[in-house]
């Protein structure tokens, strides 16, 4: 059996990483997590901000990596559901612990930012 080390050049651990650790994946999976089967439409008003392309880009990401399934209704007009596969569903207490973690200490990254941001400004 191979050994993955996402330390090492090459690893195809890090680009997964690169994968389920944008703000999108993140916010997809955790929709899905939260609610269950969701509609392309429904993902789109409950993830504000996201554009059609992106959400679209990101379903099929996470849908070749094996986390989200994509059900077709063969409907007028088309009926299409999403939902977390078994593999996804390992994903949703690390991604809520990550999300709540954000939360959690926003405040502090913010203050430090702005610290960063004023000693920067200062040395040019």
């Amino acid at each position: 059996m191979p050994s993955f080390d996402p330390y090492e050049r090459g690893c195809p651990s890090r680009d997964l990483l690169d994968q389920i650790g944008s703000k999108w994946a993140v916010l997809v999976l955790g929709e899905l997590g939260r609610n269950g089967t969701s509609r392309f439409g429904h993902l789109r008003q409950a993830l504000a901000g996201v554009s059609e392309k992106m959400l679209t880009q990101t379903l099929r990401t996470l849908e070749r990596d094996g986390l989200v399934s994509r059900t077709v209704y063969p409907e007028v007009p088309p009926h299409v559901e999403y939902e977390l596969t078994a593999l996804g569903q390992t994903l949703r207490e690390p991604l809520k612990a990550l999300t709540e973690w954000s939360v959690l200490h926003i405040e502090e990254v913010i203050t430090a930012r702005e610290e960063y941001d004023d000693r920067t400004e200062r040395t040019g």
